[in-house]
């Protein structure tokens, strides 16, 4: 398959971390995953540039996802969105969206099929996020209403990418191997969710000065705070009893994750190592988030390059060891010890 450097230089360069992973990938699978998330930043690039007026990125966005489904044949020319992004890569990202689109039609039906309906559900989490908060700034402020939907919105950007990738992976990996179908795909889902609500929480304070609480509102008001409280460094303390309930989910979910990638086959290690890598940076970034002001603007919470590295490494050589491979999560306690989450499977 003739990609032009798409799925290599291209990705590579949007995404440094996720290009990681996609690399570990089997062939099998690899480029259909890859154009899948390749598209998919194309629609978040559009979403964000918040330098264009919502119903211009909205207009954008529908014409994207027109063409992804096989909708609408119109030629896109997002030239002008190029224009004014910082980033070369984004750039390039909008300038090639319609080699991303003839690189779709090149796989068979079934894969085409599995791509267009991931990308559906997620054009529709960033049509809803930008319904939502198109308009909103720093003067004013938009929140989630309730739990329910921040719920609906981490399954929609990224809880469907447990779905997807787990059917693409059982067509072209493992078709004929025992496992419980219904309960892999919810644990797939859930291990998306916990990505997402990492990225939530860890972004929180940026978000917010950026107009956007993903925090529900009734949440807060329960504790007596608004979305504009959380804008005050000062009220930290009040908030982190309800920050440390969704840190709490996040580790549930990321848990099932776990518990997902150890009930894939152990002769796909490639896909476990794949999924192993997020899954436990975003677990040691939990553990970081347990401690101080998540309302500081200045807090950035990131695992370090060092860290990283030691993640892979680790999963590597223990890999060929069961015991040792699952004592690699080690899910953090409320108090910031860590402890074993019981639940692995085999």
């Amino acid at each position: 398959m003739e990609d032009s450097g798409l799925l290599t230089d291209l990705l590579g360069r949007v995404s440094r971390s996720f290009y990681l992973t996609m690399r570990a990938l089997p062939a099998a699978v690899r480029p259909q995953i890859s154009l899948a998330y390749l598209l998919a930043r194309t629609t978040d690039t559009i979403a964000d540039t918040r330098i264009v007026a919502p119903a211009g990125r909205l207009q954008a966005l529908q014409a994207l996802r027109s063409r992804i489904l096989g909708e609408s044949t119109a030629s896109l020319d997002f030239g002008e969105l190029a224009g004014i992004q910082s980033s070369p890569a984004e750039w390039n990202l909008l300038q090639s969206v319609e080699a991303a689109l003839a690189l779709l039609e090149q796989f068979p039906a079934e894969d085409q099929q599995r791509i267009r309906e991931v990308l559906a559900v997620i054009t529709s989490g960033q049509e809803s996020d930008l319904n939502r908060f198109g308009d909103a700034s720093l003067d004013r402020i938009a929140a989630f209403d309730t739990d329910k939907e921040l719920d609906d919105y981490t399954y929609r950007v990224a809880g469907c990418v447990g779905e997807f990738w787990t059917k693409m992976c059982r067509a072209h990996l493992f078709p004929g191997a025992a496992l419980d179908d219904d309960w892999l795909m919810s644990r797939g889902v859930r291990f998306g969710k916990g990505l997402q609500l990492v990225n939530i929480l860890r972004d929180m304070a940026r978000d917010l000065r950026q107009g956007r609480c993903y925090l529900p509102a009734d949440g807060l008001w329960a504790t007596g705070l608004t979305p504009f409280d959380l804008m005050e460094p000062s009220n930290g303390p009040k908030v982190r009893p309800l920050y440390d309930l969704y840190l709490t989910r996040a580790e549930e979910h990321l848990t099932a994750g776990w518990d997902y990638i150890n009930a894939l086959p152990r002769s796909q290690a490639r896909v476990r190592l794949a999924c192993a890598w997020p899954l436990l940076i975003a677990i040691r970034t939990v553990e970081k988030l347990r401690s101080g002001n998540v309302l500081a603007p200045e807090l950035h919470v990131k695992v370090s390059r060092p860290e990283v590295r030691m993640i892979l490494v680790r999963t590597v050589i223990y890999y060929p060891w069961p015991g040792a491979w699952k004592r690699l999560f080690r899910r953090p306690s409320p108090s910031g010890n860590k402890v074993d989450s019981g639940q692995s499977r085999s």
